[in-house]
């Protein structure tokens, strides 16, 4: 790792709210325009069913003009190491959800969604009600790379998938090595090693979005004029283009111009008025973003601006529907049908395992369902079914399913829990098996344990897959958790 470049940087880990650090975290935080964010935890040696915990979140702040200049951090780069699991994790919940929906802040992050989804588990399993819904404004560094790197005078180019530290070696020429990020971020203390490799992995997402924010305002609102390229040039790599003024500056005009609607593939909420006037988080005491960075907030195309559910529901009687919501969900909110099937609602998955957008609307039209995903490109094929499609908004399988009952208004009782087919969303055969008759029925595709042999259990058998079910153990753990999920007894 650039020893230079590590050597710019101030370092602070936060272990305590009490402790100075933290002190300085919360100041740091109140006078940023830009603040990166990364996170680490232990990998996974091996399939694991929970989401693994987060051990360390970082954030990298960079001071707006605002900041004292006298003061010995004014012109430092200062990144904040919080280490999660010494912090009491409620004591910090409001201060980061402040942080990722604050106008006043735009963050930036690596393919940040997988970790904003372990962080949201990490803190719910530590007592904190809910996680973390979204991060707003926000930009992928992916997304402005792939944007300027394969988008040529108008001509899509198929993207490349680049490692950060591919990325920075070809922007900032520093080598980032990514050895540490393997290694056991659970164990403590942490090495000087993998704290100046935390620092860096987010410090590096200012200093690349940094190239573009001054490409952009060095041309102003120049971006609809594009000048004559020479196709010659345009084989040259990026930092190669950055690097020569005279080519570089007329394609980066170019390029930037696309790059400023990058933010929307990203971005869920924006929080601007019909002035367009950012309004303020206060929990922060944040100040209005730098006019630069308000200037490319304000570019933004919103793709999945959505407020409430808008019918007519597809169930309507009216409509030929059968009276009762029934949904699809796509690949990214599989894990939602299972619950929903577990509470005893119909919720269909897609028939292929990499689903288009038309074989997801196709199947949503033809079955009369609600298309529930995450994806906010498929927001575009709304009209295609009568605004069908739904946007889950939670993160976590618990409160996605909470979030889909209180939308869609739906009543659940203890009667209907465990009543489908979790394998397939299959209906049950009315009448209960006896042990003797679900081993006839079991013979060839499902083994009967020789445990249930001995008890006068009652087995169940889905009418679609046959699959076989029995209330043992796991049964009635499973209607307890989804008792207490939706709160069926308050």
């Amino acid at each position: 790792m650039d020893c230079t470049y590590r050597k710019l940087l101030k370092i602070h880990l936060v272990t305590s709210t009490e402790s100075l650090e933290f002190t300085h975290l919360a100041r740091a935080l109140s006078q940023s325009s830009l603040v990166g964010l990364d996170a680490e935890w232990k990998p996974q040696r091996s399939h694991q069913s929970n989401f693994p915990t987060v051990s360390l979140l970082q954030l990298a702040c960079q001071p707006g003009p605002r900041f004292n200049p006298e003061s010995d951090e004014s012109n430092a780069s200062v990144v904040f190491l919080l280490d999660l699991s010494s912090i009491p994790l409620p004591s910090i919940w409001e201060l980061l959800k402040e942080l990722f929906v604050s106008p006043d802040i735009l963050k930036l992050g690596f393919k940040f969604k997988q970790d904003l989804i372990y962080l949201s588990s990490t803190f719910c399993s530590q007592g904190c009600d809910i996680g973390f819904d979204r991060v707003d404004p926000y930009l992928d560094i992916t997304s402005i790379y792939n944007n300027l790197h394969h988008k040529q005078l108008g001509r899509k180019l198929p993207k490349e998938t680049k490692s950060l530290a591919n990325i920075c070696k070809e922007l900032l020429d520093i080598s980032l090595s990514k050895e540490l990020q393997c290694s056991d971020w659970s164990n403590r203390p942490l090495t000087e090693e993998q704290k100046n490799y935390a620092a860096i992995d987010a410090h590096c997402l200012i200093e690349i979005f940094n190239i573009f924010q001054v490409k952009v305002a060095q041309k102003g609102n120049s971006c609809s004029s594009i000048s004559e390229l020479d196709s010659s040039n345009l084989d040259l790599g990026l930092k190669g283009i950055l690097e020569k003024p005279d080519i570089g500056n007329k394609t980066v005009r170019f390029k930037l111009c696309e790059a400023l609607d990058i933010i929307r593939a990203t971005s869920y909420y924006s929080q601007c008025s019909p002035e367009g006037v950012v309004t303020r988080v206060s929990y922060l005491n944040t100040m209005p973003m730098d006019e630069s960075l308000v200037k490319i907030v304000r570019k933004e195309k919103r793709l999945d601006d959505i407020g409430d559910w808008q019918g007519p529901p597809p169930w309507d009687l009216s409509l030929g529907g059968d009276g009762y919501p029934k949904f699809l969900c796509d690949v990214m909110v599989e894990g939602l049908a299972k619950h929903l099937r577990c509470v005893g609602i119909d919720a269909a998955t897609p028939r292929s395992k990499k689903p288009e957008p038309r074989e997801l609307i196709d199947q949503t039209s033809k079955e009369k369902r609600v298309l529930l995903t995450r994806d906010a490109k498929l927001l575009r094929h709304q009209y295609l079914i009568k605004n069908q499609i739904y946007r889950v908004n939670s993160l976590l399988k618990n409160q996605q399913l909470l979030e889909v009952i209180e939308t869609f208004q739906l009543k659940i009782s203890e009667d209907q829990l465990m009543s489908r087919c979790t394998k397939c969303n299959g209906r049950f055969i009315q009448k209960p098996l006896s042990t003797e008759e679900a081993v006839e029925a079991a013979k060839g595709f499902q083994r009967i344990p020789d445990c249930l042999f001995d008890k006068n259990l009652q087995f169940w058998q889905c009418m679609d897959c046959n699959q076989l079910y029995w209330e043992g153990t796991q049964y009635h753990n499973a209607v307890q958790k989804f008792i207490d999920v939706c709160k069926l007894n308050e």
